[in-house]
């Protein structure tokens, strides 16, 4: 049994009781688990208070959440069971690896996931429009973004013609890789799979990468969790790194192509507001992201001895200087 103690990090976050709510007493306080592999970058967690506040459920009032983070992957399902030894009314899943321990944990709990990747292709639901069972939420998914982060990388390197990818070796990750060989094949771009289980493989596989003109990460918790380290080993082995949100470059990756991660956990509070108001998640369609941007750290290109193209620049959404 793991730490009691160990087991919450961090404040708890509050939330309002459902307005109207049938049969609730005055004084009932909702209880939200936050399951996640490694912590998250601090900006998600304010997203998702702010995107509380904004629905009136204000910290202090109604509801706590506990936080369930996991220290190593393979810790992920005994936390999950403990959340829902809990009893807590709502699970937050954070991240692609973290969906399926919660649903495996709880078939009544509610499971709103946030910054999942495919959740199709990774068997949570049988269907986006509608979900079923106790699990819905926002997906990061995005099917061209791959395609869009190699095009990105091509023009900002032109004599690109191989390329690392960065990818956990799990089956879950298996379509995301096929799609990201697709792209580079479309390029005429050569592709090496850097496959990696924990954080002890990351330097031998940025030694591997070594002949290649730069790295694509692909989306995990297990990259953001460890997204500095990440940043030192590219840096450290002189290559340019394409990755999937803000947050990893402002760790010192160079480019960034995909959702607003800020943006997915403001949703996800909706999501929480709506199940606590009475809302089966079976009947909640699950969401796409729709805002994505573009993110270039000037500072990093710089170390790299690179200039970031004027094209590039006028098109970022956000400059780290």
């Amino acid at each position: 049994m793991m730490n009691r103690r160990a087991f919450v990090a961090g404040v708890a976050l509050m939330v309002a009781a459902p307005p109207g709510a049938v049969a609730q007493p005055a004084d009932q306080v909702y209880r939200i688990g936050f399951l996640r592999f490694g912590p998250p970058p601090p900006t998600w967690i304010d997203a998702l208070r702010q995107g509380l506040r904004e629905l009136g459920l204000v910290e202090g009032q109604k509801i706590s959440i506990e936080y369930g983070v996991a220290r190593s992957l393979a810790q992920l399902p005994e936390i999950a069971e403990e959340l829902v030894r809990r009893k807590v009314d709502v699970v937050v899943a954070s991240g692609t690896p973290s969906v399926l321990p919660a649903k495996n944990a709880t078939s009544t709990i509610p499971v709103v996931f946030v910054a999942s990747m495919d959740p199709i292709a990774t068997g949570v639901v049988p269907s986006l429009a509608r979900p079923g069972a106790n699990v819905t939420g926002v997906t990061s998914m995005y099917t061209e973004a791959i395609g869009k982060r190699l095009q990105l990388l091509a023009e900002f390197l032109p004599k690109l013609s191989r390329i690392a990818v960065l990818v956990r070796d799990h089956p879950d990750q298996a379509q995301r890789l096929r799609e990201a060989e697709l792209a580079a094949r479309a390029l005429g771009i050569q592709l090496q799979a850097l496959r990696v289980r924990d954080p002890r493989d990351f330097e031998g596989a940025f030694n591997t990468a070594r002949g290649a003109s730069a790295v694509l990460q692909l989306d995990d918790a297990l990259f953001t969790a460890n997204r500095t380290l990440i940043a030192e080993l590219a840096l450290k082995n002189r290559l340019p790194t394409m990755v999937g949100h803000r947050e990893l470059v402002e760790a010192g990756g160079l480019l960034a192509y995909g959702a607003d991660y800020e943006y997915l956990y403001r949703r996800a509070a909706m999501f929480v507001d709506k199940i606590l108001k009475g809302a089966k998640p079976a009947d909640l369609p699950i969401e796409q992201p729709t805002k994505f941007e573009l993110v270039i750290n000037v500072k990093t290109a710089k170390a790299l001895g690179l200039t970031v193209p004027s094209s590039l620049l006028l098109r970022a959404d956000q400059v780290i200087e």
